[in-house]
């Protein structure tokens, strides 16, 4: 068994990094007493930084990634837990990417940038799309992070299967009640069509002098497919919608292989390859 978290996190107004700092290890301290290995935190965390006073728009925060990086590599360090911080937008050179940021306690960074973007990412942020897909090894399992949106397209959930994941880690930020429940089912979606768990973190509160960061409304939940011996509806933990917490679960990665190889349904093995193309 290996304990997971993730977090609905509550979006207010700092004065400063420091600020910010303190507000972020309080999650992650409390995943560590839970005992959880891994911690999922929301896409765009660092959107919080903008409510500094003085602080530029959204394009200035890669300034932000020393203090970012060093902050989250002390946490995972010290609490001796994986932190997936949530998203922080890079530059490299080509434009700005909404990129997750997994980072272990041996010092490692893992980075996936956004796949599929919205609306709003495309126009007015002019935000760059990622590239590629990829799948990391934590250890006791392989994990994919398809950032928010990407959840909504299966092919990326049956790439991180043929290549081996058993846990895609979704960090999320969703303004409303539409799309909450969109990342939500998909993510619900992904774990029957492709027998994995999946950790979904999500916004709430709001940043009012923050465009589009004025309401944010979600629920952190962690999810196995909906068969034996998972409970019904494959829901493992779920928070109190809009709330500020973390939740937790038991991924029983035994469980799930034996799911796999004999469960009421085989989603996986049982695809037709004479009817569509595959993955893997």
């Amino acid at each position: 068994m290996i304990r997971i978290a993730a977090a609905q996190y509550r979006f207010k107004a700092v004065a400063s990094f420091r600020e910010f700092a303190a507000r972020v290890e309080t999650h992650v301290a409390a995943a560590a007493e839970f005992g959880a290995k891994l911690l999922v935190l929301p896409e765009y965390l660092t959107f919080e930084l903008l409510s500094v006073p003085g602080a530029g728009g959204f394009a200035t925060l890669p300034q932000a990634t020393p203090a970012y990086e060093t902050l989250f590599a002390g946490l995972s360090a010290r609490h001796g837990l994986a932190v997936l911080a949530g998203t922080h937008l890079v530059s490299d050179g080509d434009g700005l990417r909404n990129t997750a940021h997994l980072f272990l306690p041996d010092g490692r960074i893992e980075r996936q940038a956004k796949l599929h973007l919205t609306p709003c990412e495309v126009s007015p942020w002019r935000l760059t799309p990622g590239a590629a897909l990829r799948v990391v090894d934590l250890g006791f399992a392989r994990a994919a992070m398809p950032v928010c949106y990407d959840v909504e397209f299966p092919e990326l959930g049956r790439q991180a299967r043929a290549r081996g994941a058993d846990l895609l880690l979704v960090p999320s930020c969703t303004d409303d009640a539409h799309g909450m429940a969109r990342v939500r089912t998909c993510a619900a979606a992904r774990a029957i069509e492709n027998q994995i768990y999946v950790a979904v973190a999500m916004t709430t509160g709001s940043l009012p002098d923050v465009p589009l960061m004025r309401a944010n409304l979600g629920q952190a939940a962690i999810l196995a497919p909906c068969d034996y011996p998972f409970p019904p509806g494959g829901i493992l933990a779920e928070g109190i919608v809009n709330d500020d917490q973390v939740v937790v679960a038991d991924l029983d990665m035994a469980a799930l292989a034996r799911a796999r190889a004999g469960g009421s349904v085989r989603t996986w093995q049982d695809r037709r390859g004479d009817l569509y193309a595959l993955e893997g």
